[in-house]
């Protein structure tokens, strides 16, 4: 399932350099650049809150926007880079680099497992271990997915689940060859697996 586009809002940054930059923060703003898809780099301020709200909601990074500053055209970007202060971890500095919809990009899309009630390792008391929350994926720009699934459905413990296990969206595709783990049914501490007798002969 694709994300849906979710409108970005920001303004025209005037003047360049360290001491615009000074400026917008007084203000509440947050300074940034939008770059990319052969056009100039283009100076913005995006409101310091608004900014901080979509920081909070989680998976900025791999979130794909719609862009929107007044007096220029909407344009798809996705953010590459926020600098943060290193005492306050506030953010000061936001980069933004513009796409087409046919951009394919690298991204790390997280990873969601469903069907746990199907699980005979988990029924057992079992435990899944995950080891990638996310995984880095090659993705077209205008179906950046939402996340990828593992069908926990028939595992036992001592299963192991790659990324070949996984349901990849459409168009998606690792950016490495390796069969990774992605996470693994693990033992409960004392865990004695039940073993049947052969017949006596």
């Amino acid at each position: 399932m694709a994300r849906e586009i979710a409108d970005l809002q920001a303004e025209v940054r005037t003047g360049t350099g360290k001491g615009a930059a000074r400026q917008a923060r007084r203000l509440g703003l947050v300074p940034g650049i939008v770059y990319g898809d052969g056009q100039e780099p283009s100076p913005i301020n995006v409101n310091y809150n608004y900014l901080l709200k979509r920081l909070k909601a989680g998976r900025f990074l791999q979130t794909l926007f719609n862009l929107k500053v007044e007096g220029q055209k909407d344009a798809h970007v996705i953010c590459r880079a926020v600098q943060r202060d290193v005492v306050k971890d506030q953010p000061t500095h936001v980069d933004f680099m513009r796409l087409h919809d046919e951009s394919r990009i690298v991204l790390h899309i997280h990873v969601t497992f469903i069907n746990h009630e199907a699980s005979p390792g988990l029924k057992k008391g079992g435990t899944l271990t995950v080891v990638r929350n996310e995984v880095e994926l090659e993705v077209l720009a205008g179906d950046i997915p939402d996340h990828v699934t593992v069908d926990l459905a028939g595992k036992e413990i001592g299963d192991v689940i790659h990324i070949e296990d996984a349901i990849l969206p459409e168009g998606a595709k690792p950016t490495t060859a390796r069969n990774f783990v992605i996470a693994n049914v693990s033992a409960p501490a004392g865990f004695v697996e039940e073993v049947v007798a052969a017949p006596a002969v």
